[in-house]
């Protein structure tokens, strides 16, 4: 299978990553079987690549150097490049790593300087800190609009209460973002930096069948206090400009991470099969072939819309059919992989059947598959009445 062309610097990105990735897969395996083993394995260059690659460059003594250029994974491709090559040693493990994730997102889309200043300051010191981010309610999914955990005025600051569910790391995490409701409607929506040692702040791990690394959890906010500078554009931003956009603008910019998560996991299963069973012909060779294909195609589509973002060329509608099409492409790598290889493979080999659990998260991350078309469908509805 050809490689999708990438920038030179992105390309020798992408070299540096691979062969960090090649040594994740017996890590990802202890990590499936008990999720705290992350600690064990942060002297990888792997954990080191999540942490150096997600923080600016100015928070960072030694930030991440190869062949002359600096990186700090500002761009959304060079973002997108460097999960997919992780995920294709394990996804598992890439989640589990420390870092700022979609809460560095969120912060750099909405957080004023003293703010973004504050949140990178503790993330690059040398102790590992795990971040999360809260959106997902229990009764609402990921629906913004309809979020009812609630931001009251206290003094001269406030009171958050209310739940958060299916949160990656929370239950380990130092630092993250919460999405609540300050008032009614659309512009009462904001966004607030939580402090996981604050007093009513509690969160618990959900058992998961597949994905154990990225550690999913359950929040409970109990009247927990947040400063006026907590709230992130609180002095800068109008409300029209702060926490709906900054959940819409996270998602779209971690959509094309999300799908290059899929699309590693993909690559890997289908190389997996290749390995095992040279020798396909016929329908069962066509089948592998055909996989194949699409996952190039998607890659290239996914490098493409990444760049769009990079050049602030923003089309909802293709970031959400990227990423459903590549959360359906791990799906059907991994049925693929249980028939040609034979349903007790997924026994027999337990690294493949671990891919076969955790391909089942990816319909579920940053919006179901339903979410995804519906975004789709508005989008080419929408420009086809304006042509």
């Amino acid at each position: 299978m050809s490689e999708p062309p990438l920038p030179r610097r992105t390309e020798v990105l992408r070299s540096h990553v691979r062969d960090a990735a090649a040594q994740l897969r017996d890590p990802g395996m202890e990590i499936d079987r008990d999720p705290t083993a992350i600690d064990r394995w942060l002297h990888l260059p792997a954990a080191g690549l999540m942490r150096l690659s997600t923080i600016p460059v100015e928070y960072l003594d030694a930030p991440l150097r190869i062949d002359g250029h600096t990186y700090d994974m500002r761009s959304c491709l060079e973002h997108t490049v460097t999960i997919e090559e992780l995920s294709y040693g394990d996804a598992g493990f890439m989640l589990a790593c420390p870092g700022p994730l979609m809460s560095g997102v969120a912060v750099d889309a909405l957080g004023d300087d003293k703010q973004r200043h504050a949140y990178y300051e503790q993330l690059s010191r040398p102790e590992a800190t795990w971040t999360f981010f809260g959106l997902t309610e229990p009764a609402k999914g990921s629906a913004a609009t309809e979020l009812e955990t609630a931001l009251t005025p206290d003094g001269d600051g406030f009171r958050l209460s209310g739940a958060k569910r299916y949160v990656g790391n929370a239950a380990f995490a130092r630092l993250g973002v919460v999405f609540c409701r300050r008032a009614p409607g659309p512009l009462g929506i904001e966004a607030v930096l939580v402090d996981t040692r604050d007093p009513g702040f509690r969160a618990e791990l959900i058992p998961t069948v597949g994905m154990r690394g990225a550690r999913i959890s359950a929040i409970t906010l109990d009247g927990v206090r947040i400063e006026r500078e907590q709230v992130l554009g609180y002095d800068t931003l109008r409300p029209s400009r702060r926490g709906l956009v900054g959940a819409i603008r996270t998602l779209q910019r971690f959509r094309p991470v999300l799908a290059g998560t899929a699309l590693g996991l993909t690559r890997a299963v289908l190389d997996h099969v290749r390995r095992e069973r040279p020798a396909l012909t016929g329908t069962a060779r066509d089948r592998l072939e055909d996989l194949r294909d699409r996952l190039e195609a998607t890659r290239r589509q996914n490098y493409d819309i990444a760049s769009a973002i990079d050049a602030g060329k923003v089309r909802s509608d293709r970031i959400a059919g990227v990423k459903t099409r590549a959360a359906e492409l791990a799906e059907r790598a991994t049925l693929a992989a249980a028939d040609l290889l034979g349903p007790a493979s997924l026994l027999e080999d337990p690294w493949l059947g671990k891919l076969y659990r955790d391909a089942r998260a990816f319909e579920f991350m940053e919006g179901t598959g339903h979410i995804q078309r519906l975004a789709v469908f508005q989008g080419v509805a929408k420009h086809t009445f304006l042509a």
